[in-house]
């Protein structure tokens, strides 16, 4: 009598299964010890993890949560959604977020020959990982003014240029500041010829890329003084959650202190979702709020995020 038969069914595929999984040997040296077909070797594996005695997990840290991915685009009616796991500690500079979009950026480069951009720590990262030769001969333009100082490297002229030169491709610069103190300031701007074209080349942009901004001191529009802290409490005060190209909103998508959004230049929210494709970057708790705002007003076709962001944004009052 072979082993194969004194054994219960259970024990049966539990000792294949540690024999396979745990010991690393071949269906061939299995059955030739139970006497088994390498084809019944496979069958028993098969029903191992159809009964739960096995279970199969992919760890790499871009490995996609397909599920929640799903969830998203059902609830938000997004074109695509990409979820990847969370980073290992609290203290992640978003590096997995930042890979994640220079990823989609490649998988989509055929049919992304312009490319508008905002800026901020996620687009510096993203520059930053976009590997030489990701695509070739595009055009990157910036979508939106950027500030004049920052404690972090987030010059848009920077990332822009960082994004055309390893795709081959060329830059176009807007620069003028992202919040002008004035309503008359950008009024005269967008006079000018240079502004309304690079504006227009945005509009008409295969896909948009921007990161979705936290409201908070520690925003590169607050640390640059773009923003001052006395706006910062009337943002606060007005139910602000967060940036979208500068423009603050609450979380419900609207607008949310207009006294500002009338001195920022660069494209508009309606610019936003009126895009070819709207591709829009966030991760971590302090985002939940505004990209819940982003999505529910349509202000993204496309979302990067990882785990626990999608699920506290899932978790959330549908509509809220």
């Amino acid at each position: 009598m072979s082993a194969a038969a004194e054994m219960s069914h259970t024990d049966l595929l539990l000792y294949v299964a540690q024999c396979y999984y745990e010991q690393r040997r071949t269906q061939e040296d299995i059955g030739s010890e139970l006497h088994l077909t390498r084809w019944k070797v496979g069958r028993l594996l098969e029903e191992a993890r159809g009964v739960g005695l096995v279970e199969v997990r992919i760890v790499h840290p871009q490995a996609r949560r397909t599920d929640l991915e799903v969830a998203m685009r059902s609830r938000f009616g997004l074109r695509e959604c990409v979820v990847v796991p969370g980073p290992d500690n609290r203290d992640a500079d978003g590096g997995h977020i930042a890979t994640a979009a220079a990823n989609y950026l490649k998988a989509n480069s055929a049919w992304i020959t312009t490319l508008g951009v905002s800026w901020g720590n996620t687009l510096q990262q993203i520059a930053a990982v976009l590997p030489a030769g990701w695509t070739n001969g595009i055009e990157v333009i910036q979508v939106n003014g950027g500030v004049s100082r920052s404690v972090h490297p987030t010059k848009a002229a920077n990332i822009v240029t960082s994004i055309a030169h390893s795709g081959n491709g060329r830059a176009t610069l807007l620069p003028v500041p992202a919040i002008v103190e004035r309503i008359e300031t950008r009024d005269a701007l967008y006079t000018e010829g240079f502004v309304e074209d690079v504006l227009s080349r945005g509009r008409a942009a295969d896909a948009l890329l921007f990161s979705l901004g936290a409201l908070g001191p520690t925003s590169v529009l607050v640390e640059s003084g773009a923003v001052t802290s006395a706006e910062l409490t009337h943002l606060e005060s007005a139910g602000a959650c967060g940036d979208i190209l500068a423009h603050y909103i609450t979380a419900d998508g609207e607008l949310a202190y207009h006294d500002i959004d009338r001195r920022t230049v660069g494209l508009s929210l309606d610019d936003v979702r009126n895009a070819n494709c709207a591709i829009a970057v966030a991760s971590g708790t302090r985002k939940v709020p505004v990209v819940n705002g982003a999505l529910t007003s349509g202000l993204c076709s496309v979302l990067i995020t990882d785990e626990p962001t999608a699920r506290a944004v899932l978790e959330l009052p549908h509509g809220k």
